[in-house]
């Protein structure tokens, strides 16, 4: 949640208003006697850095979080198309088809594919 908000504008729009807000307090607009942390405002300063340590620690853990979440599909991913391939392997061989037969066609439709893709994104394949 923390890092959802801290990615949205009203996160942007919150700090404009609170930096204006404490910019023109210390700059006397309302007195000097309201004045708390006169220019160069080292406590703002201090407290944005304080909340962007916060911030990066927060975006790291959610990062992490995702590629963990990232792994467990990519594994769940792996293991269906392995339960695929071999399946579909058997049942080909139950119908009498060619496995080498099939995996030239699948090959050469997977070349077609690829050089399609990369002349349509204008780059040639290593």
């Amino acid at each position: 949640m923390i890092t959802a908000f801290a990615g949205s504008m009203v996160f942007v729009y919150v700090h404009m208003v609170w930096f204006a807000g404490w910019i023109m307090i210390n700059e006397g607009i309302f007195g000097q006697a309201a004045v708390f942390d006169p220019f160069p405002f080292g406590l703002l300063t201090m407290i944005v850095s304080l909340e962007a340590i916060f911030l990066s620690t927060f975006v790291m853990v959610s990062q992490n979080r995702q590629a963990a979440r990232d792994t467990i599909r990519a594994d769940l991913n792996f293991e269906a198309s392995v339960r695929s391939e071999v399946w579909s392997t058997n049942l080909g061989r139950a119908l009498g088809l060619d496995p080498e037969e099939i995996e030239r066609q699948t090959q050469e439709l997977l070349a077609t594919s690829r050089a399609r893709m990369n002349s349509e994104l204008g780059r040639q394949r290593p």
